[in-house]
């Protein structure tokens, strides 16, 4: 069983998904406005979100927008507007899937069982040990090593060090950094990064000046490389 929240201004259409969603066995809750249904997918933290568009407060886009600031939670977006261009939109913005009206609640539902099916193999992902060269990193024992050599790191140092060890090779920039690993969406230091970096270079057996697995691309971000290729 799954907790949904459906944000839903039209009272017959929200009655009426409630009650098939909650016949297919999941946990329902409400909200008919755009940021009654923020306060509650951030105080709730349901499983999944399905969001309508056409809201009296504020544009669904905008929700989408606001929510992916704050929280990951899995989002289908089931509304009326079929404009190729604003599903392209709003996809981008960070929704999971997107669901046309009309459509039955079978067929909401499949899509609801898809997204979570994708979500939990992202997750066992996540969780599977990442190797750049000589350098490992396991997420779920929180422990990393490099050389046979394991890694006393604080908790922002090895989370910083998994999300670029996720990615080995791909420019990350320090922008994507604080929003993802230190969870600030706007604002932040630069700063911040800078110094996390410096310490993680240290325990890595590395410097600025004499890079191994760290590496900065000046003006553009910071990646982890395989030094041996």
């Amino acid at each position: 069983m799954a907790q949904l929240l459906l944000i839903e201004d039209d009272a017959a259409v929200r009655s009426a998904l409630m009650r098939a969603l909650t016949e297919r066995g999941h946990a329902m809750s409400s909200a008919d406005s755009g940021m009654s249904g923020l306060r509650m997918a951030v105080d709730e933290r349901p499983d999944l979100v399905i969001l309508d568009l056409g809201l009296p407060d504020v544009d669904g886009y905008e929700v989408v927008r606001m929510l992916r600031a704050v929280s990951p939670v899995p989002l289908i977006v089931a509304t009326a507007r079929d404009d190729e261009h604003e599903i392209a939109r709003v996809l981008d913005a960070g929704a999971d899937d997107y669901l046309v009206k009309p459509f039955g609640a079978i067929q909401l539902d499949a899509r609801i069982r898809a997204v979570l099916r994708r979500l939990r193999g992202d997750e066992e992902e996540a969780g599977r040990p990442l190797t750049v060269g000589a350098l490992r990193v396991d997420p779920r024992s929180r422990e990393a090593s490099v050389d046979g050599r394991v890694l006393d790191l604080r908790p922002k140092e090895f989370d910083l060090l998994c999300y670029l060890a996720a990615r080995p090779g791909e420019v990350v920039s320090k922008r994507e950094l604080l929003t993802e690993v230190w969870q600030v969406p706007y604002g932040g230091a630069d700063k911040t990064v800078d110094v996390h970096l410096s310490w993680l270079r240290n325990k890595l057996g590395e410097s600025a000046q004499e890079p191994r697995y760290v590496r900065v691309v000046r003006g553009v971000g910071i990646k982890i490389v395989d030094p041996e290729r």
